[in-house]
């Protein structure tokens, strides 16, 4: 099969035929001849396995482990999910692009699997979700729960995320059941995707393609944010905004229209008016 990031992995492919994978390994064993300290680390976590999927059901179960369950466990419900998911996959390294190319505090795609908790938790929700799709919401809730615990991020496990997603930093997020995102979107720390309080509804937000969320917007209820919309930090958003506008304030207030060809998600300005890429 073939993506817009090139060719994805079959399950236990081999190193070679996964461009992704390749780059990241060649950035792990640089990293490790930098840190001798680290050595071990980038073995297990990285080295040691012949694919992405498998190195990173590694990893999220060493972090999401406890009392409950153990490592092995999580890691065994990880792997299967991406087995049986090729969205999943394609998902991950449309996710690992994102971080690399709209975070500047991020040096390579290894970082990104390894350090920033933010993709850690977006994956981790991934696997929750497919778990939710087959019937095994018990398990999924427990991995959501697990993730809340561990990162400080709250995903419903039913809640729908498209590809090439960046949550950047992400302490305090907080997206509910009946919500959703398309691709290519950006959100940063202390975002809520909120519900209007009814049960058995559509009652949290609606979110379009390539939509930059501010930290600590609110959007609350079942409302619609088209294709292309920013959303200043600490907004309060009410209603639904239409597509490639600009929206600030508390409840937020529409500027107006972005008059740039990139999608906010991509090029990440907090200023909404740095450059007056817009229409007053």
């Amino acid at each position: 099969p073939q993506h817009a990031d090139g060719p994805v992995a079959q399950p236990n492919a081999e190193p070679g035929n996964d461009p992704v994978w390749s780059e990241m390994r060649l950035d792990a064993e640089a990293a490790a001849q930098r840190e001798p300290l680290l050595v071990s680390f980038y073995h297990s976590s990285v080295l040691s396995h012949r694919t992405l999927e498998s190195s990173l059901a590694f990893h999220l179960a060493n972090r999401l482990e406890g009392p409950v369950m153990i490592a092995t466990q999580i890691q065994a419900v990880i792997e299967e999910a991406l087995d049986e998911d090729e969205t999943f996959r394609a998902s991950l390294r449309r996710d690992l692009r994102a971080v690399l190319e709209r975070d500047p505090a991020c040096r390579s795609m290894t970082e990104a699997l390894l350090y920033f908790k933010g993709f850690q938790a977006l994956q981790a929700h991934r696997a929750a979700h497919a778990l939710w799709n087959r019937g095994r919401q018990p398990l999924a809730r427990f991995v959501a729960s697990q993730v809340n615990t561990v990162f400080h991020i709250d995903i419903h496990p039913a809640a729908r995320i498209g590809s090439g997603m960046l949550i950047d930093h992400g302490t305090g997020i907080v997206i509910g059941e009946t919500a959703s995102l398309g691709d290519g979107c950006s959100i940063l720390h202390h975002v809520t995707l909120g519900g209007s309080g009814k049960r058995d509804t559509q009652r949290h937000p609606q979110v379009g393609n390539g939509v930059l969320i501010g930290a600590g917007a609110s959007l609350l209820g079942n409302i619609r944010v088209g294709n292309e919309v920013q959303i200043g930090a600490c907004s309060l958003v009410l209603e639904d905004i239409p597509e490639r506008c600009v929206a600030v304030g508390v409840p937020a207030k529409i500027l107006g229209k972005t008059k740039s060809s990139q999608p906010p998600a991509e090029f990440m300005r907090a200023d909404v008016t740095d450059g007056l890429d817009f229409d007053i």
